[in-house]
């Protein structure tokens, strides 16, 4: 069963806070909603909660019939409480559903929570480039690596078939912590260069730069390579890979192509910003959803 109606949806990163009002009818960000805000790791627990809470109304479009709140683990998502410790440690044990309530006039029974990385998957299922796949892998790469799992409509954490509670971080590859191979901090150290980002190392590979290229084929093939065994178990038809890193898709797709054995359909995220805010507000009108 599913709420028909607006929902503001908010994506809170370690760096900042997205919010829009998404439209579930058409499944779409309404445009002149769509604010983003700085969040500054430090700041006091009132400077964090009124950057939120104002963000959020200002997001706010039309009448709503709910709000959803994409955030990083670890956290109590039914109960709406951040257990954050290693960034925004102001919000630590702070309710943040009653706070966003009452900045937007819910119940509080309205607000409610999901994983960004799972929400980025449900927003590409949603309306993105899993959208008919039954089964689909989403993959978020940025300063970590995210991971979700989808089988109709539906996020799977737990079983034979995934990571416990899908999260493909806490696992070792080659030795160590996968996200010191595959993250944006591992294609940097690969590059040694300081002072550089991954947009400029991108434009250098494509200008020919064998180093920055080198890079990039070993992100992509280390990626084809931990992937494998967890999409032979899950078997989904698609993958789909966000975060900042998929800008570079076409820098990353040679390496990946070497899983067409493994799934069907590899592709960057439709909406590489938005995906999260679209999965949250369908978590957000999915009744009985977990």
């Amino acid at each position: 069963m599913t709420l028909t109606g607006r929902v503001v949806a908010l994506d809170i990163g370690g760096t900042h806070v997205s919010a829009a009002t998404v439209d579930s009818a058409s499944v779409a960000v309404v445009p002149e909603s769509r604010v983003r805000a700085s969040l500054v790791s430090g700041s006091t627990r009132q400077e964090l909660l009124a950057r939120i809470r104002g963000t959020a109304s200002a997001a706010r479009s039309g009448e709503i019939v709910a709000a959803c709140i994409a955030v990083p683990g670890p956290f109590d998502y039914v109960r709406g409480i951040s257990l954050l410790e290693h960034k925004l440690e102001s919000l630590y044990e702070v309710d943040l559903r009653t706070e966003l309530a009452v900045a937007l006039s819910l119940a509080p029974e309205k607000v409610r929570f999901v994983n960004d990385a799972e929400a980025f998957l449900l927003g590409e299922w949603w309306g993105g480039a899993a959208r008919g796949h039954d089964r689909a892998v989403g993959i978020t790469i940025g300063s970590g690596l995210g991971s979700a799992f989808i089988e109709r409509g539906l996020i799977v954490r737990a079983g034979s078939r995934v990571p416990p509670e899908g999260a493909l971080y806490r696992l070792r590859f080659r030795g160590t912590p996968v996200e010191e191979r595959i993250s944006r901090g591992a294609l940097l150290a690969r590059y040694r260069e300081d002072g550089i980002d991954v947009a400029e190392i991108a434009l250098r590979a494509r200008d020919g730069e064998h180093r920055a290229r080198e890079a990039f084929d070993v992100l992509s093939t280390d990626l084809a390579d931990f992937l494998r065994p967890w999409l032979t178990a899950f078997a989904p038809s698609c993958l789909v890979v966000g975060g900042s890193i998929a800008r570079s898709w076409d820098l990353l797709q040679g390496g990946l192509g070497s899983l067409t054995a493994d799934v069907a359909v590899a592709a960057p995220a439709e909406h590489i910003d938005d995906a999260p805010l679209l999965g949250a507000a369908r978590h957000a009108v999915t009744e009985g959803a977990p």
